[in-house]
């Protein structure tokens, strides 16, 4: 008997959730064992151990003691307070701090993938299609992020998908609430905001419909933004201290930033070795990819989606001194995927391949987190 899409698409996501979190576990069994005085530690842990790494200290700082404020210095304000709040209510539940993250990225991320099959499927009306988006996101090699690491990509993807789906179904109120609750989980509120306004305006003029003052309701989407930077203002007396901390991480706004000069030295530089070269290329091409993927976005989807990615894969393209973190970022960016999946209706093989690669490169990405290799 011939499955369904969408039981499809679950198998898949089951069978990536499983095998990614043995690559993950494994990788942090080996990197526990590099140190002979390593204490012993309960086989089940090690899942937890792969999944927390790099940022997640951030969080589990934020989720326990709150916010802190350096200016000039890396500081947990750069990091918006959704997600922490989210692991403090699993922690009440018995978890710890950690096994708390886990978890909230474990039921977010696969909800997300299986919300965004469902919204292709209302886009597209063709079943096939929307599975091949499902699968092309769902093997997506930085997709890992969304099986249980303690990051807060899950989250934010499951809101803002669940906001455009119900977006589509008319539910203005409910996505302008889900949107709200989104910024403020990303520093992103612009494309959230500016996505779901053209979206209702595209909507309503495609059924014949004149605008209302209601339809311009997702302004108040930026909610989830505003209480954020109301509380910085208060609590530090800096409204937009999240951005002047990216200054500690080197994230200095300025040309050489928006030129990449940075990107050009550590690529060329004789001192840089073959790790970082091959890092730093990969995410610059996934962003040269996601931003050939706009036009035919806003051709195929529409201006709303259109904006949405172009905001949203433009303010961290901008910023960013590097491209470091842009593999992950277009997670996202999910209405790309779903554009790469019409684009390539008729190159089954590429697709194919696509999938292939996305496949090993999610395990192979998965261990490297466990092993402490700065991925994404």
């Amino acid at each position: 008997m011939r499955l369904s899409a969408s039981r499809t698409l679950a198998l898949v996501i089951l069978a990536a959730v499983l095998v990614c979190a043995a690559a993950a576990g494994a990788g942090a069994w080996r990197f526990h064992h590099k140190n002979p005085q390593a204490p012993v530690v309960r086989l089940d842990e090690y899942v937890v151990m792969g999944w927390v790494g790099w940022d997640s200290s951030w969080y589990m700082r934020i989720a326990r003691d709150g916010y802190q404020y350096v200016p000039g210095e890396q500081s947990s304000v750069a990091f918006f307070p959704l997600y922490p709040l989210a692991i403090r209510a699993v922690e009440q539940l018995g978890p710890d701090v950690y096994q708390a993250g886990v978890l909230v990225t474990l039921l977010c991320g696969p909800l997300a993938l299986l919300l965004f099959a469902r919204w292709a499927r209302i886009r597209v009306e063709d079943e096939t299609t929307a599975l091949h988006a499902g699968l092309l996101l769902a093997l997506y090699p930085f997709t890992f992020f969304l099986y249980g690491v303690m990051y807060s990509d899950a989250l934010f993807l499951l809101l803002v998908v669940g906001a455009f789906l119900l977006l589509e179904k008319g539910h203005l109120v409910p996505a302008v609430l889900l949107g709200a609750v989104a910024t403020a989980a990303r520093p992103v509120a612009p494309a959230v905001v500016l996505g779901l306004l053209a979206r209702r305006l595209e909507w309503k003029r495609e059924r014949g419909e004149r605008w209302s003052v209601l339809d311009f309701l997702p302004v108040l989407s930026a909610l989830g933004f505003v209480l954020y930077v109301l509380y910085l203002g208060e609590r530090f007396d800096a409204p937009f201290a999240f951005v002047d901390a990216q200054v500690g991480w080197g994230q200095t706004p300025g040309w050489e930033s928006w030129l990449k000069l940075y990107w050009f030295k550590a690529v060329f530089s004789p001192e840089s070795n073959a790790e970082t070269v091959l890092r730093l290329c990969l995410h610059a091409l996934l962003t040269l990819g996601a931003l050939a993927l706009l036009w035919p976005t806003f051709r195929r989807l529409g201006w709303g989606y259109g904006v949405f990615c172009a905001v949203l894969v433009g303010i961290p393209a901008l910023s960013t001194k590097d491209f470091m973190g842009m593999g992950r970022y277009l997670i996202s960016a999910f209405p790309l995927f779903l554009t790469l999946a019409l684009l390539l209706r008729d190159h089954p093989r590429v697709r194919h391949g696509l999938l292939a690669a996305g496949a090993v490169g999610l395990v192979l990405f998965s261990a490297a987190f466990g092993l402490d290799h700065y991925v994404s």
